[in-house]
C-alpha cells in the first residue's frame, strides 16, 4: 500500500456585507460573513487544496478558479464531491483528515459535530477519521483581530 500525505490552507476575510459563515458544509450564526468568490468555507477550502496535493492533483485554484463566473457563490460541499470524484478515478481514498479552524469568533465547539458528518457523509467515510479542532488566535494577526478566519488541513490517502 502506498500512503500520501498532503496539507492545505486557506483564509478568507470577514464583512458585514460577506455572504454569510459556512464551515465544513454548516451554516455558523454570525453577524459577518465571508468575503469570496464561492461560499468561502475555509474548512472545506483547507481539505480539497490538502486532498489535491496528496495526490499529486494540482490545488483548488487550478482546478476551481476564482476567475470561472460559473462558480460564482458556489457550494463548497459540491466542491468537495468533485474533488472526492477526481481522488476515485485516480485511485486514491482517503485514510484520515485532521484540520484545524482558526477564529476568534464565533465559539465552533457546537457545530464540529455537524461539521464532521457532512465532511463524512460527502466524502464517504466514516466519520471518526475526521478530526476538527477550533482555535482562537488570541487577539494576534487577521483571525484574532476578527477580520478573518483559516483552516489548515493535513490529509493522509491510500493509493489502492
Amino acid at each position: 500500500m502506498t500512503l500520501r500525505i498532503g496539507i492545505g490552507y486557506d483564509l478568507h476575510r470577514l464583512d458585514e456585507q460577506g455572504t454569510c459563515m459556512i464551515l465544513g458544509g454548516v451554516r455558523i450564526p454570525h453577524p459577518r460573513g465571508f468575503i469570496a468568490h464561492s461560499d468561502g468555507d475555509v474548512l472545506v477550502h483547507a481539505i480539497i487544496d490538502a486532498l489535491l496535493g496528496a495526490a499529486g492533483l494540482g490545488n483548488i485554484g487550478q482546478r476551481f478558479p476564482d476567475s470561472d463566473p460559473n462558480l460564482k457563490g458556489a457550494d463548497s460541499m459540491v466542491l468537495l464531491e468533485r474533488t472526492k470524484r477526481l481522488l476515485q478515478s485516480a485511485g486514491f481514498g482517503v485514510i484520515n483528515i485532521d484540520s484545524v479552524i482558526i477564529a476568534e469568533q464565533p465559539k465552533l465547539t457546537p457545530h464540529v459535530e455537524a461539521m464532521r458528518q457532512r465532511i463524512a457523509e460527502t466524502l464517504d467515510i466514516e466519520r471518526n477519521r475526521i478530526s476538527i479542532k477550533p482555535k482562537t488566535n488570541e487577539g494576534v494577526g487577521a483571525e484574532g483581530r476578527e477580520e478573518a478566519v483559516s483552516a489548515q488541513s493535513v490529509v493522509l490517502l491510500e493509493e489502492r
